[in-house]
């Protein structure tokens, strides 16, 4: 019984991982191929699991520490790295990953939504910059695994699903608007055009010039389209650019009386309701940059802490 070596075996795939204890190379060879499901007449490699080092030989298997963990290799079988996780300061080299008191296994590392899940992590705020296809990879996650990968409670890992869902709703909601709009805007362009008579050009066009396949006003900078927009009437301010906003805005009353032919006050309410806009969305930017810078100071103060308090721990327990 002493000469029995506790030892793990891998297959290349890493999903399958079992604890074994055998006296020799060639009882690892048969009783790892009944665990993974080898054929008894399969010819077979053994590696080290971790840098692929072949072991062919008794008295080195002997030589290895206790609970080495090898891997089962068939003949067009290649050992690989496990994958980086975490950009290349640390190698995956486990078949589990232990978080908290759950434990999520290699298949779960290797999905889709892992890194994105482990993006998250460091920094909840990412989830702002994240693209459509990466929130539907996350919310279409197991929750119990996404929740072990975030270190969350099931039920605010399923809350955090649930308000991703709602973020990609308002999108497609957005999306459908603008291209609804567009329809609209094209559609009263065709309309104008049609009322205008042949071989007569227009007297509001002379000064125009065309960019990009639209019409842009050379004396106030406006597309044809953003003047639509702007004439449109219901609240024209949602609808426009972050740049046209600022345009707006910086041209001032008199000089937007001019572009649209407005009475004052009506002019001095859209330039109101444009600059509200506008100071409301660099409000939503600078938030979300607080909220980063914050988040990132939070995280730094915690590694700070916890290596004072591993620094004081450590030499009191010496002193027992």
């Amino acid at each position: 019984m002493t000469d029995r070596r506790p030892c793990r075996v891998c297959n290349f795939t890493r999903q399958k991982s079992y604890g074994l204890v055998v006296p020799s190379l060639d009882e690892l060879k048969i009783k790892g191929s009944e665990f993974l499901g080898f054929s008894s007449d399969e010819e077979l490699t053994v590696v080290l699991e971790d840098d692929g080092t072949i072991v062919a030989d008794q008295a080195y298997f002997l030589c290895l520490p206790l609970n080495t963990k090898f891997m089962l290799l068939h003949e067009k079988e290649t050992w690989s790295p496990a994958r980086r996780m975490d950009g290349g300061t640390a190698w995956m080299a486990r078949d589990s990953m232990v978080l908290g008191n759950d434990v999520l296994d290699a298949s779960s590392a290797a999905a889709p939504w892992w890194h994105l899940s482990q993006q998250l992590k460091q920094d909840l705020t990412s989830i702002i910059l994240m693209s459509e296809e990466d929130l539907q990879t996350l919310v279409d996650a197991p929750c119990p695994e996404l929740a072990s990968a975030l270190g969350f409670q099931e039920k605010k890992a399923e809350d955090l699903q649930e308000t991703m869902q709602r973020v990609l709703d308002r999108r497609e909601e957005e999306r459908q608007s603008k291209e609804l709009l567009q329809l609209y805007l094209k559609a009263a362009e065709k309309e104008d055009g049609q009322q205008e008579e042949p071989g007569q050009p227009s007297q509001e066009g002379a000064g125009d010039v065309e960019v990009d396949g639209m019409e842009v006003d050379s004396a106030c900078g406006f597309t044809s389209r953003t003047l639509m927009v702007l004439k449109g009437k219901t609240n024209p301010e949602t609808r426009l650019s972050t740049e046209d906003l600022q345009m707006v805005v910086s041209k001032g009353v008199e000089a937007m009386e001019q572009v649209l032919g407005w009475d004052r006050t009506r002019m001095s309410q859209l330039l109101q309701a444009c600059e509200a806009e506008l100071n409301g969305r660099l409000q939503q930017v600078q938030a979300v940059q607080s909220i980063r810078n914050t988040t990132q100071l939070d995280s730094s103060q915690q590694s700070s802490e916890q290596s004072a308090e591993e620094g004081v721990e450590t030499p009191a327990q010496g002193s027992d």
